[in-house]
């Protein structure tokens, strides 16, 4: 009986969890030498729990934030999102003109049609990797 509730009660903890799932990721190409760059994508929790977004990283880049283009009086400023919570089902859209991944100090010149994964981490440990694409526009709208 100990044994049966030992296993009920893990898979209850399994179950409940956030799961984070990375589409439509993309970075726009930038001019050569540009020491900065941006990545967008859709991410969407996909599990049962809330799921905590706590910071970013990529061997292909210095540094890797999470970052929110905002207008105050007139002119737009770039602030750090810090944290970001994700419910259950919900989606959070990462597009030019507001939230988006601040790719700092490139360790390799990148152009239109080149991969870079960059992995997304989460206060769970687990977090999710994409593979964004390098290309001068962004990809056709989502229906």
């Amino acid at each position: 009986m100990l044994a049966f509730l030992l296993v009920a009660g893990s898979v209850q903890t399994a179950a409940a969890a956030g799961r984070l799932e990375i589409a439509h990721a993309w970075i726009r190409t930038a001019p050569p030498g540009a020491m900065m760059q941006a990545g967008y994508a859709i991410l969407r929790n996909s599990g049962d729990a809330p799921l905590v977004i706590s910071g970013a990283h990529s061997e292909d880049f210095g540094d890797v934030s999470l970052h929110q283009t905002l207008e105050e009086n007139g002119v737009e400023r770039m602030r750090t999102l810090g944290e970001v919570t994700l419910a259950p089902g919900a989606r959070l859209v990462f597009a030019p003109g507001g939230r988006h991944l601040m790719l700092m100090q490139p360790r390799r010149e990148l152009k239109s049609g080149d991969r870079v994964k960059i992995h997304l981490d989460t206060k769970s440990g687990d977090g999710a990797t994409a593979e964004f694409r390098v290309q001068d526009d962004a990809p056709a709208p989502i229906k």
